[in-house]
């Protein structure tokens, strides 16, 4: 098997850089309709209803991630399988994994969006969401929830696209998702003023026909992997793997989140104003973001493929090209959105105590992102390995041994805008556990198909 293959991209021939570049390229492309299908619900909620609105759809973003975390983390782990099964050209257990991971988020949906929807109010108390925020914000979270197997279905379906190489269909089903967000946001808000009842229903009608698009489209262009609901095999060996490699990664997102809900909650003490320009900038800062995740992504496909190839040299390559593409492509971003700061915050909000309060957030983030383009990168690698523990381990520390802590310590001593240094902080603590165990080589050992016989095929 060379090249590609119906649209699946075999990483393990080629030039390293030429691969990975390839592969982000679609995966920055969606990642960028994903932020403006999130945007457009900003910009629509802040100019035509206005700022407490756009207060409201930015701050419950970090709950909803929270709470879907641990089928996010699963995605991650079919991913890894999915690509080392694919680099070991074992087409039968990569058809095994998509229907475990399937039916294992078919069966956890309704769990979690009753879950979501009880635990969405008094989250929103606990980060000490403004009054005149709160009904806005509790209204947008219990829509989202509601229809929130839309979301989870489209991820399970990139996750395993991702892990066979292939980043261009996911791109056609966020195109898809993004065009239908922003008419509906349009209908609704503008034209049936729902406000911010109207950008929630926008969003999950949206996602709900992208996750659906995407089933068929993967049906007609992979029969391989043809996924029919009422045919489904569950391997209960690969789905402990799938655990094994998932479940760190979800610990990891869910922490994360709750990292950023009580960076929210201190920013949420300074008013409405100070909330949306926040908001707003976090919202423009993920440009800066996006290229560095696509090429963390293109890592872990690339490394999976790889070491299910036997082709360890090939992943010290890879690595070494993608730094090179993260760091110059995320600082290249970082450069021009300090640039057009100003100008991308009013299409938030004219107010300018909202666009000064998203340029000092801006300002002391933006020019330090290289120390996070290496730990992705890095971090990446060792996913791919099926090393999961180290990812984990060095996000937790320097979200909550430092830059929370140092949040709050700024805060307190050099005032509000001083608290986003925090940032810079723990990427530093984050990059010291991430290169010093990638330096140790310890990771290179964790293949979930060194050994295919713990998976057998009945």
């Amino acid at each position: 098997m060379n090249g590609k293959t119906s649209g699946m991209t075999d990483m393990t021939v080629g030039k390293p850089m030429t691969l990975i570049a390839a592969f982000a390229l679609p995966l920055l492309a969606g990642n960028v309709l994903q932020q403006l299908y999130n945007m457009v619900d900003s910009m629509v909620v802040g100019r035509f209803v206005g700022s407490v609105a756009l207060a409201a759809v930015g701050t419950g973003f970090p709950i909803i991630f929270m709470i879907s975390s641990l089928f996010m983390g699963l995605g991650m782990g079919a991913t890894i399988m999915v690509s080392q099964f694919y680099g070991a050209r074992d087409m039968d257990r990569v058809k095994r994994t998509v229907d475990t991971i399937y039916k294992g988020m078919l069966a956890g949906a309704v769990p979690m969006t009753i879950l979501g929807m009880l635990v969405s109010g008094p989250l929103l108390h606990l980060i000490r969401v403004p009054a005149d925020t709160y009904p806005d914000a509790h209204l947008y979270m219990l829509i989202i929830f509601a229809g929130f197997i839309g979301s989870l279905g489209y991820n399970v379906n990139a996750g395993i696209l991702q892990g066979l190489g292939d980043s261009r269909t996911p791109l056609i089903f966020l195109a898809v998702a993004c065009v239908m967000n922003i008419v509906l946001d349009l209908l609704f808000v503008v034209a049936f003023g729902w406000a911010v009842a109207g950008v929630a229903v926008a969003t999950i009608i949206a996602q709900f026909f992208s996750w659906i698009f995407g089933v068929f489209y993967i049906n007609r262009k992979y029969p391989e992997l043809h996924i029919d609901f009422r045919k489904m095999t569950f391997d209960k060996d690969l789905f402990k793997e799938i655990l094994r490699l998932g479940i760190p990664a979800g610990i990891q997102q869910a922490l994360f989140s709750l990292g950023v809900m009580l960076l929210q909650a201190l920013v949420n003490g300074y008013g409405s104003d100070f909330m949306a320009g926040y908001n707003g900038a976090n919202k423009l800062d993920t440009f800066v973001f996006m290229p560095i995740q696509s090429f963390a992504t293109a890592t872990t496909t690339y490394a999976g493929q790889n070491i299910g190839a036997g082709r360890m040299d090939r992943v010290r390559e890879g690595t070494k090209a993608s730094l090179i593409l993260a760091t110059v492509v995320g600082m290249a971003a970082a450069l021009l959105l300090v640039a057009a700061g100003p100008l991308l915050l009013r299409r938030f909000s004219d107010k300018p105590v909202v666009i000064d309060a998203g340029m000092a957030y801006l300002y002391r983030v933006c020019p330090f992102y290289f120390l996070l383009a290496f730990q992705f990168i890095l971090n990446g690698t060792m996913r791919g390995a099926g090393e999961m523990m180290t990812p984990m381990v060095s996000s937790i520390v320097s979200q909550w041994l430092a830059r929370i802590p140092s949040a709050y310590i700024l805060d307190h001593y050099f005032g509000r805008d001083s608290m986003f240094f925090c940032f810079a902080i723990g990427w530093v603590i984050g990059l010291i556990i991430t290169g010093g165990f990638y330096l140790s080589g310890r990771w290179k050992n964790r293949s979930v198909t060194a050994d295919l016989s713990q998976f057998p095929l009945e």
